[in-house]
């Protein structure tokens, strides 16, 4: 069978032929015919069985008649990753060539500008990722009435992405007559229970069994310590693989990706990388020097696991395996493309021995060891990076947690020495001393801590008001002046607890409290000293107009 004989047009028939293909893959020559009748389809085959040309080109075949309007386009492919999206962009450029086709693409790390303005102008083919669909539809950017046919492709990554209750609510804002169809390498419930609430009497396509693997890629198992001995296994695998001629690695957290990327560098290695936190330029640069062979390895998370067409892989190399043995298989899928032979690595230290049960019972198939076993391994040498993790620890200085335990315990020790009682001055410490300069000793409240003038504020070098301390003094009764007033260097605020004295022989009518009538006002405790003077100022009432007229007369 051929592509001439599933139904395509002239113009699709001849960009096909242009790109060096001649016969269509199973899931192709089974889902085109179907798609070009209009009927919805449930596409269950593994990664690299051509699963994005069997709706691109019977896609071509239907956009050739009818024109997209403004803020309307006429078909919508969903897609989980800006790559993925980018990549299904590339696949109409190449077998639309014959066609006028306006496609846009939504994806995130891209200015809106750009984006809306291929969408004002009216757009044939839309595709996106759904965060950024639904928030140019809730913009009112974008309407989604016009949709003449939904794809929505690796259904089952937009599940572990969390991106199902996007879906569900897209699929409620495009009209109910659309043809969907519908893509996925696994089946999980969650997946099952989507493809009955909005597909209608669907074809299900499945060319091969779920969680199986190309038989052209050879699968192996290394042993191997964890830490930096795992990176030195690495560099010797890469270093003596066979026919070799690019890899992609892969790790499980985005922070492994890095070093693992910088461990590379720093050994020679001409290496890229991709994740989830690069942005969209740096992202799409990296991937495009591994796809002209500018680099030979690229170090990457499960962000290009599912879906991404690179040609021409040769290994695999799982640094760390996967905790889900789905990743596995869209993992290694990246090489063993199109009938084309790879190979598959994956290293395994003594914490993985259950994922790999778990891979090779989705699989159904046992992976072979390369080298000695893990209950073969000799004693794990000393981790480098954890010795230098442990230096750099014990040489920086205390921060964090560390930090405010040593600041509580500096605080404590302050504290008991503050509550230890003061010890007596001996006699003969003043000999020689003239009086003067002997320490006088003050009663407790008067010119000491808690002590307070006659506007209840404690004596310090200069008062609140600015002025020195000696004209405040003269201004002071002569009981007060009389109390020495208290060193200059003790510079301990006043007890805000401590009311003031009574001076001893005062009258009753001196006890009463005074009536602040100057420029500062009471004294507040508690108040501060950055409260304006004019704020305390007793408010004047204007002079009523008969007696000032009366006093001009």
């Amino acid at each position: 069978m051929t592509f001439r004989d599933i139904g395509l047009t002239e113009k699709v028939l001849a960009a096909v032929e242009t790109a060096g293909y001649i016969e269509p893959t199973p899931i192709q020559a089974q889902a085109i015919p179907q798609a070009l009748a209009g009927r919805d389809i449930l596409g269950i085959a593994q990664t690299g069985t051509g699963k994005t040309a069997a709706f691109v080109l019977p896609m071509l075949c239907r956009l050739e008649t009818g024109r997209a309007r403004a803020r309307m386009p006429r078909t919508l492919i969903l897609e989980p990753t800006r790559e993925l999206a980018a990549q299904v962009e590339e696949s109409f450029v190449k077998y639309g060539a014959n066609h006028k086709l306006n496609v846009a693409l939504l994806i995130g790390g891209v200015s809106f500008g750009d984006q809306e303005t291929k969408i004002m102008r009216g757009a044939d083919v839309l595709i996106a990722t759904p965060g950024r669909l639904l928030d140019f539809h809730e913009r009112g950017k974008l309407l989604l009435t016009g949709i003449d046919i939904l794809v929505i492709d690796e259904a089952d990554r937009m599940l572990d992405m969390g991106f199902i209750p996007d879906i569900e609510r897209i699929c409620k804002l495009v009209p109910f007559t659309r043809q969907t169809l519908f893509f996925s390498a696994t089946m999980p419930p969650e997946i099952t229970r989507l493809t009955e609430q909005f597909l209608q009497n669907p074809v299900r396509i499945e060319v091969a069994r779920v969680g199986t693997t190309a038989a052209t890629i050879k699968q192996f198992l290394v042993a191997s310590h964890g830490g930096s001995a795992k990176r030195d296994k690495l560099r010797e695998l890469l270093r003596g693989a066979e026919n070799f001629k690019n890899a992609i690695i892969f790790a499980n957290r985005k922070r492994d990706v890095a070093i693992l990327h910088k461990s590379l560098l720093k050994h020679g290695f001409s290496a890229g990388a991709l994740h989830g936190d690069m942005d969209q330029p740096a992202r799409m640069a990296s991937l495009d020097a591994f796809k002209r062979g500018d680099v030979s390895l690229l170090v990457c998370s499960d962000v290009a696991a599912r879906g991404l067409d690179i040609p021409d892989v040769s290994h695999v190399f799982n640094f760390d395996v996967p905790m889900h043995p789905d990743d596995y298989v869209h993992r290694i899928g990246r090489t063993g493309r199109a009938g084309k032979s790879g190979t598959a690595i994956s290293l395994i230290t003594h914490s993985d021995e259950r994922y790999i049960d778990d891979i090779q019972k989705l699989i159904k198939t046992q992976i072979e060891w390369m080298g000695p076993k893990l209950n073969e391994l000799g004693e794990a040498p000393v981790d480098r990076d954890r010795e230098h993790r442990r230096g750099e620890r014990d040489r920086r200085p205390a921060r964090g947690r560390d930090r405010d335990r040593s600041r509580e315990a500096q605080a404590r020790h302050q504290h008991v020495a503050a509550m230890e009682p003061a010890k007596p001055v001996e006699a003969s410490e003043l000999e020689g001393v003239e009086a003067a300069e002997a320490p006088v000793r003050q009663p407790r409240g008067e010119g000491r801590r808690g002590g307070r003038n006659e506007r209840g504020q404690g004596s310090r070098e200069r008062g609140r008001n600015g002025r020195p301390q000696e004209r405040q003094a003269q201004d002071r009764p002569a009981q007060d002046r009389s109390v020495q007033e208290r060193p200059a260097q003790d510079k301990r605020p006043p007890r805000r607890d401590a009311k003031p004295l009574q001076a001893a022989g005062q009258t009753p009518e001196e006890r009463k409290p005074r009536r602040y009538d100057d420029d500062l006002g009471p004294s507040f405790v508690g108040l501060g000293d950055h409260v304006p003077s004019f704020l305390l100022r007793p408010v004047r009432k204007p002079a009523p107009v008969e007696k000032q007229a009366a006093a001009e007369e």
